[in-house]
C-alpha cells in the first residue's frame, strides 16, 4: 500500500496506524513520525503557520520519493499524510509511516522520506508573528541530510 495524502483536515494517529498493521503482512516493524507545527521559530512567539502548496506537483514528488523508498529498503506499506493551510501552534502538520520486515529498513525509509520532503516537496511555509509575516528558508541541516542519501550512506 502507498499511500499520499495532501490535505487540510486533521488526522489520526490511531487510525493511521491501524491501516498500516490491516494493509501490512508479514511485517516486523512499524515506524511512524508526526510533525507537530513548534510554538515558536528562532527566537519569536509563532501565532500560526500557512502552508500553500503546487497539488500536481507537490504529490508527484512526494510519490517518486515513496516509490525511491521501496527501490532502497524492503517494504511493505507508506503512507504519508501533509496537511495545509492554516495550522496554529501544537496541530499535526504530516504523517509518515512505514512497515517492513525489519525495523532498520522500516527506520531507514522513514528518515529518508522526512529528509526529502523538508527540502523536495513543493510546500511553502509562512510563519505568522504578532507584529511580522515571513516565508521559512530552507535550513543547511535539512540540505546536509539529504544529501547523505544522494551518496549511498545510509
Amino acid at each position: 500500500m502507498k499511500k499520499i495524502i495532501i490535505q487540510s483536515q486533521d488526522f489520526s494517529l490511531s487510525e493511521e496506524y491501524g491501516l498500516l498493521r490491516q494493509n501490512s503482512k508479514g511485517i516486523g516493524a512499524v515506524v511512524t513520525f508526526i510533525g507537530l507545527v513548534r510554538d515558536f521559530e528562532g527566537d519569536s512567539e509563532l501565532k500560526h503557520l500557512t502552508i500553500q502548496h503546487y497539488p500536481e506537483m507537490t504529490e508527484r514528488l512526494i510519490k517518486q520519493t515513496v516509490d525511491e523508498s521501496y527501490e532502497r529498503w524492503t517494504l511493505d506499506c507508506v503512507s504519508v499524510i501533509h496537511r495545509v493551510g492554516k495550522l496554529m501552534p501544537s496541530d499535526q502538520i504530516l504523517f509518515v509511516g512505514v512497515s517492513g520486515r525489519h525495523r532498520a529498513d522500516a527506520f531507514c525509509a522513514n528518515q529518508f522520506i522526512m529528509d526529502y520532503l523538508k527540502t523536495k516537496a513543493t510546500l511553502w511555509k509562512k510563519v505568522h508573528y504578532s507584529q511580522r509575516s515571513e516565508w521559512v528558508k530552507e535550513k543547511r541541516s535539512d540540505t546536509v541530510a539529504v544529501e547523505r542519501w544522494r551518496f549511498g550512506n545510509e
